[in-house]
């Protein structure tokens, strides 16, 4: 009984802690949705059977795509109890063959849906905090003026503390987002009360005959309608962080049942103050509210945001492990919490990027055209590495896996086309993000293949080499020199280069390389392999997965288990750093072989990012032509 109890209370607990930090993103739609759909620009008409029908299609999203495909059935695709587009992507790449044709498209397919998640995660920010201080204007119109600067206030505060971590604040998250989805309900109860005809939403009729009777007027509203869905995607994200059960509750118990009551008392206030469309949800109680909404709304949206900044961290730090970012300097917030972490690269320019999206489009409205090409590309990715997951490694017959996708499939190409309609409207501004970092990405993974090809060439093979050396042994020294080693690479350079300018060989040397696999953890147990190869030289094999904190020291002393001590202080790390160099004439275009050139010399080293104590490092420099 005992254990029990003890068991529902973790699941409470982890619950609380879900509805702060997974839907924070979903939860803040309805600061400007309405508003948005509503917007004169769209051409929609505000009459009860458009509302209805609009009420009607948010409603029914919700339940599709987030109760059936993201709840019910992506949950269901984890990597080791890891979600996300990259742990999909990963997990869909090891279900199909790697000789197999669909390799290299879905690598694609997951790298593009990265790229829209970080242009997502530049626009949550933006939107949700303009959305929330544009209550002032409501308020009081003249205090329109001060949104944007106050914005810009609220968002360099919340960069500015995120190398503190939210340890400290992020048990208040929980408790202040069940707080907004009361108020979002009690609000939504109060409006619906008052005009209760506005049920008549839950009937799917009304949202079938709003796109017959709109048609082209309605495929546009399509694209703002898509805005009360934003979110969706974190909420698998974050599946690692919480597990399937907790999220599973936290939506079905309270984020659903508020946001339903909240979009319809929100129809239900225009269907009885049309004029209320101007901003229906800070006028849903009347003006005494508005002040205390701008306050709880604000930290619903900077709760939001913090969630949206972990989730850009964790994405960075997965896509550097995957091969595709270079290494950059990755701090730990927590003692205890592994996965909060904090790139000081990262938030500053995404801070950056922030600042031009609210300076550049000034309101929430304006904003939403940028969001909703982001959120549905993102959707349509994870829908379609989805399909490849439950039938390449569930092993699903090929209708079932057809009839489980093919109809969200339907559904994100229409809210992703409807979405592009936007593009002249703020949607070129996430497609650019987006691109930028797709070209970043590639370029960085296919100069990382050329350097690899380039050290292929003139590799040595280790065993001959060995083999040759001591037959005329050099002189050994006391000690251990550990040498890093490339994946499939030869005899290490920086072995050469001792040899040839010292002319000893340590006593005792270890080759050491990483291998990060398709996969988010391995076991402690499983991480290390070691094969002898004679003279009291051995092959030291570790393996990661790309959610695995790189710890050099940790994985040596895992090796004493092994018989193969050591001890620090008597150990030497010899670490060639490669200086590449663009040739003309070969591997890319001259211009992404000087961006990947640039990225290299400011990447991360390697003894800093595996965590090596830097006085037992020698770095020993090698040229490398792509």
């Amino acid at each position: 009984m005992t254990a029990q109890h003890s068991s529902k209370s973790k699941l409470a607990a982890l619950t609380l802690a879900a509805v702060g930090i997974v839907y924070g993103d979903i939860g803040t739609s309805p600061l400007y949705t309405l508003k948005t759909i509503f917007d004169p620009e769209h051409g929609l008409v505000l009459n009860t059977p458009n509302l209805l029908g609009i009420i009607s299609l948010i409603f029914w999203g919700l339940t599709m795509i987030v109760s059936l495909k993201y709840v019910s059935l992506v949950l269901r695709a984890d990597n080791r109890g890891e979600g996300g587009i990259m742990a999909l992507m990963a997990l869909a790449l090891n279900s199909v063959n790697k000789i197999s044709r669909w390799h290299f498209p879905l690598m694609m397919l997951g790298v593009f849906g990265a790229t829209m998640f970080y242009g997502d995660s530049v626009i949550t920010p933006a939107i949700s905090v303009l959305g929330a201080i544009e209550g002032l204007e409501v308020a009081a119109p003249g205090l329109a003026q001060y949104v944007v600067p106050l914005t810009i206030v609220v968002l360099v505060s919340l960069y500015a503390v995120q190398r503190h971590g939210t340890a400290g604040i992020g048990r208040w998250f929980g408790p202040i987002m069940l707080v907004w989805f009361a108020a979002l309900a009690v609000m939504g109860l109060i409006n619906i009360a008052e005009a209760p005809q506005v049920l008549a939403a839950l009937n799917p009729l009304h949202a079938f005959r709003f796109m017959l009777e709109n048609r082209f007027i309605a495929f546009i509203a399509l694209g703002a309608v898509v805005l009360a869905f934003t979110g969706a995607e974190a909420l698998y994200a974050d599946m690692g962080h919480f597990g399937k059960k907790p999220i599973r509750a936290a939506w079905f118990l309270i984020t659903f049942p508020a946001l339903a009551l909240n979009y319809l008392g929100q129809g239900a206030l225009l269907l009885t103050h049309p004029e209320a469309i101007s901003n229906p949800f800070f006028q849903q109680l009347g003006s005494w509210s508005v002040y205390p909404l701008v306050v709880l709304s604000t930290m619903a949206a900077v709760i939001a945001s913090q969630a949206t900044i972990s989730g850009t961290f964790s994405m960075t730090k997965q896509a550097i492990a995957l091969g595709l970012l270079p290494r950059m300097r990755v701090l730990h917030t927590s003692e205890s919490e592994i996965g909060q972490i904090y790139i000081p690269a990262v938030n500053w320019l995404q801070l950056i990027v922030v600042l031009i999206a609210v300076v550049g489009f000034g309101s929430s409205d304006k904003l939403a055209g940028a969001y909703g090409i982001a959120v549905t590309a993102t959707m349509l990715a994870t829908t379609v590495l989805t399909f490849f997951v439950i039938r390449y490694r569930w092993n699903l017959p090929l209708w079932l896996c057809f009839g489980a996708t093919g109809f969200f499939i339907i559904i994100d190409i229409l809210l992703f086309s409807a979405s592009t309609l936007k593009f002249f409207h703020g949607g070129w501004f996430p497609i650019l993000l987006g691109g930028v970092l797709f070209t970043v990405m590639m370029t960085w993974k296919r100069g990382r293949a050329l350097v690899f090809e380039n050290l292929q060439k003139h590799a040595i093979p280790l065993e001959d080499f060995l083999q040759s050396l001591f037959v005329a042994p050099p002189t050994r020294v006391p000690g251990t020199a550990i040498f890093l080693r490339g994946e499939s690479d030869g005899v290490p350079h920086a072995l050469l280069h001792n040899l040839s300018h010292n002319k000893v060989l340590h006593e005792r040397v270890v080759f050491f390389t990483v291998h990060i696999l398709e996969e988010p953890y391995v076991a402690d147990n499983e991480q290390v392999r070691i094969t002898g190869l004679g003279h009291n030289c051995y092959q030291l094999n570790v393996h990661y997965g790309f959610k695995d904190e790189p710890d050099i020291p940790k994985v040596l002393a895992l090796c004493a288990q092994h018989e193969l001590p050591f001890e620090m202080m008597e150990t030497s790390f010899f670490i060639a750093r490669q200086t590449v160099i663009s040739t003309p004439g070969a591997g890319m275009a001259p211009w992404r072989e000087h961006l990947f050139v640039a990225m290299s010399r400011n990447a991360r080293g390697a003894a800093d990012y595996y965590q090596i104590p830097t006085n037992r490092v020698i770095e020993l420099g090698t040229q490398v032509e792509i």
